[in-house]
């Protein structure tokens, strides 16, 4: 098959399902592409021991009732694929510090990095295998976000949960070498697994963190389903009672997002890194709070702050105000802008250490939130763009403002491999992990990614 891929308007005879799945069969990444799945291997497994000691992991770990051949990263016991999926899923996305996509947005790396190690645990894959499959199945899921941008969210699920799925299922149906006829209906199947409203949001619960590994769950499952010969409709896409109907009533698909270029283009080359852990859409503003505390502007000087903000993440992120000045937690923290910009300027840093439940009920840290509110800018590029404003009111008067045009870490401004390795660091070390563990994780997943055996025993703390 040629890669090159016409509209979707002139391929209307082929189902959407049966055209990725043959570009998943016979895609072959670039360099640059697969360099970015080398960086989210090594991020989500840092991510994942960094969780390893949360309620929530500890919570989900509990839930695995067999043992099995495949690791839970950061921990001794061994459990089935399934459970691994889901654990390593939920630990990389639970502190909101994995990457994400603009324009999305969706969080890949925490849905598909556990898919596909739990297929290569299981049966033995190879690295080259474990990276292209990775490759293939962050693609999709970029691309499956681009369709209907806003939409999902609008329906109130969460686009890494619903289009996790499906991606996941292509990833571990490449890692397994499945026919493209197989893959095709393994996205049938996953349609009808995927999940995940966002009503988290309410109180800062743990649902959100459960979406990644469950996707990352599903997608294995669709796989291991359709290589037996079970069967899901072909037209999961775009039929009348498709996912994007299901899903993201609200817009009508533009597939054209989804097919163009698809093969030749790889949009997952502009997979974000997060330098900040929190919510994406909060990263910019973070910046901005950063760049007022160091112009020397302290706390108590400020009258208020406004931020102009893209009207799309109001619901999640500004509103109710009053909830966003005082979360419940610190989870529920890293969704508000307010809090986020409040223990950056305090602290200096949105690192782990500024979302737990005791930093967010400082009253200080309450106080200069609360000083917070925004307003509307209609010129916004969300989704398209990632960016942050603020303009502080001083109590002698005088005013200070800040824009970030765009997410740092983004493509606009990537995160250098310095920054990366020491954001590696830190989380292994919060995962308690001393140096002789660390440089021998370091090698396994170096290992892997350049194309030996898949080896996680380092992983297994």
């Amino acid at each position: 098959m040629n890669q090159h891929h016409t509209p979707a308007a002139s391929q209307a005879a082929t189902p959407i399902a049966s055209q990725l799945a043959a570009f998943a069969v016979e895609a072959r990444p670039p360099e640059a592409a697969l360099a970015i799945s080398r960086r989210l291997l090594f991020d989500v497994t840092g991510l994942a021991v960094a969780a390893r000691d949360t309620d929530y992991v500890t919570a989900a770990l509990a839930s695995a009732v067999d043992e099995g051949p495949c690791t839970a990263l950061g921990h001794a016991r061994r459990l089935t694929m399934y459970d691994a999926a889901l654990v390593n899923g939920t630990a990389a996305h639970g502190e909101d510090y994995d990457d994400t996509f603009e324009g999305g947005p969706i969080h890949a790396g925490a849905v598909i990095v556990p898919a596909v190690l739990a297929a290569a645990e299981r049966h033995g894959l190879s690295g080259d295998t474990v990276m292209r499959a990775i490759t293939v199945g962050a693609e999709l899921m970029c691309r499956f976000s681009l369709v209907a941008p806003q939409a999902t969210h609008k329906a109130g699920f969460h686009p890494t949960a619903i289009f996790g799925a499906p991606a996941a299922a292509a990833a571990v149906g490449v890692a397994l070498g499945l026919s493209a006829e197989a893959i095709a209906r393994a996205f049938g199947i996953a349609g009808s697994l995927a999940s995940g409203i966002i009503e988290y949001l309410a109180d800062g619960s743990s649902t959100k963190r459960l979406h990644a590994g469950a996707a990352a769950q599903a997608g294995l499952r669709s796989a291991h389903l359709a290589q037996a010969g079970f069967t899901g409709p072909l037209t999961v896409f775009e039929g009348s009672h498709g996912l994007y109907k299901a899903f993201a009533p609200s817009k009508t698909p533009d597939f054209s997002k989804l097919l163009d270029g698809l093969g030749q283009r790889w949009v997952m080359e502009t997979l974000a890194f997060k330098p900040y852990a929190c919510g994406t859409m909060t990263q910019p503003f973070v910046d901005c709070a950063l760049r007022l505390a160091a112009s020397g502007v302290k706390a108590d000087e400020i009258v208020a702050i406004t931020c102009k903000v893209g009207e799309g993440t109001v619901h999640r992120l500004w509103e109710p105000l009053s909830e966003k000045h005082n979360p419940p937690n610190g989870y529920a923290g890293k969704f508000s802008t307010p809090y986020c910009m409040a223990v950056a300027f305090i602290d200096g840093e949105a690192g782990l250490g500024q979302f737990t439940d005791m930093r967010a009920r400082d009253p200080a840290l309450r106080k200069l939130a609360a000083r917070m509110s925004y307003v509307i800018d209609p010129d916004d590029e969300y989704p398209r763009n990632f960016s942050g404003h603020l303009k502080a009111e001083l109590v002698d008067g005088t005013t200070r403002e800040f824009t970030q045009p765009h997410m740092r870490g983004g493509a606009r401004e990537p995160l250098d491999d310095a920054e990366l390795d020491a954001k590696l660091e830190a989380n292994l070390r919060f995962g308690r992990l001393d140096a002789p563990a660390i440089a021998a994780l370091r090698a396994a997943l170096a290992g892997i990614a350049d194309g030996g055996p898949v080896d996680l025993g380092a992983a297994r703390a």
